[in-house]
């Protein structure tokens, strides 16, 4: 491999510029492969490779490892599945953590469990394309950061493995009137804690998982959350018949096909929770696995926001038609007013804007098999 670094003329080319003037300097060939981001999914990648003795390089954009969690997360998160579902592998969770960890104890569990596989990111790359040379076989990944911004460097490797999740880019919608509202507009990933709402009225707009436990929070520091729910959605409890609501769905998937699970799922949600729709959240016509394995939309565990709308602290309303200085008026002619908007609208992959696909390969693989795989290739 020395030799032919030495001898590969891309490897030996001098800093250069590229089309924005950027500075490249001499590729840096990696012995495996690079993996792109250092959340559960990277840090599982490499150290599943690790155990197969496959050496890799892991790329990340922030200073720090599962900077989703670390970053753009608020305080209360607690994971919605059980643990058992979201250890990583070759290394469970303490035995003293419980069912359903908090944030905290989640990130130090990441943080062993790099440390216990010597897992040493580089920290500050945000990759800016990662494109195939066909002609010679291996893969140039390009990124940006680590102190110098205006520095570009490149990477030469035989294969790249994407761990960057879904969740890469905030969500913003564009509504009409966002420049005229006078209050505070935040994503969820910049809000921590609901302290500073106290006493204000404040519009979650996002009926998934985070807009919820986000209106559940506000309720804790005596603010007056309202929900925006567009568009229907599945309510399930957190836990049935004593198991968890997802564990349960998984085992009855293994003996039922996917509709009878729905079924029942729904069946049992009614007995315990009730209608749903009598408070503004109706149901999709799908069940939730099938829309879940159609779509992608991931059904509510709820874990207390049902009660607080029923009790009516928490208010729901349609979707927005266009928001005012100090008000917000609804897409069924009601105006209200509130002190700040939280937009738990989602997040999306990046991926697509870096990612060239012409002339390769692409093989999906799981963490768990991942090494498996580039032997095989």
């Amino acid at each position: 491999m020395e030799g032919k670094r030495v001898n590969d003329p891309f490897t030996t080319a001098k800093t250069s510029k590229n089309d924005n003037n950027c500075s490249v300097g001499t590729p840096v060939c990696v012995l495996g492969p690079i993996i792109i981001g250092s959340g559960p999914s990277g840090l599982a990648a490499a150290a599943c490779l690790k155990a197969k003795g496959v050496p890799s390089l892991i790329l990340e954009k922030e200073n720090c490892i599962a900077s989703l969690w670390q970053l753009k997360t608020y305080d209360r998160l607690r994971l919605h599945l059980p643990k058992q579902f979201c250890e990583l592998p070759l290394r469970p969770f303490p035995a003293d953590f419980p069912n359903y960890p908090t944030k905290q104890q989640f990130i130090s569990y990441l943080e062993r469990y790099a440390r216990h596989f010597e897992l040493d990111p580089v920290f500050g790359r945000t990759v800016v394309s990662a494109e195939f040379d066909s002609g010679y076989g291996f893969w140039r990944v390009r990124t940006v950061g680590g102190g110098q911004p205006e520095a570009i460097a490149e990477y030469l490797c035989l294969w790249v493995i994407v761990a960057t999740g879904e969740n890469a880019v905030e969500v913003l919608p564009n509504i009409e009137g966002m420049v005229e509202f006078e209050g505070p507009i935040v994503h969820t990933s910049g809000y921590k804690t609901g302290e500073c709402f106290s006493g204000k009225k404040v519009l979650v707009v996002g009926c998934g998982n985070s807009g919820m436990e986000v209106c559940l929070d506000l309720c804790t520091y005596d603010a007056q959350p309202s929900l925006v729910v567009r568009d229907s959605v599945h309510v399930l409890p957190q836990e049935m018949l004593g198991r968890s609501t997802f564990g349960l769905s998984m085992w009855l998937l293994k003996w039922l096909p996917v509709r009878m699970v729905d079924r029942f799922l729904l069946l049992m949600s009614r007995m315990m929770i009730g209608d749903t729709a009598r408070f503004g959240l109706t149901r999709p016509d799908l069940g939730p696995i099938e829309l879940k394995n159609t779509t992608g939309k991931t059904p509510v565990l709820d874990i207390g926001t049902l009660e607080q709308i029923k009790s009516g602290k928490i208010k729901v309303w349609p979707g927005i038609k266009r928001l005012k200085s100090h008000s917000v008026e609804f897409v069924d002619g009601r105006i209200q007013d509130f002190d700040a908007i939280i937009l738990a609208t989602g997040y999306k992959s990046n991926v697509p804007s870096w990612l060239k696909l012409e002339n390769c390969r692409i093989r999906l693989s799981s963490a768990t098999n991942v090494s498996g795989t580039l032997q095989r290739t």
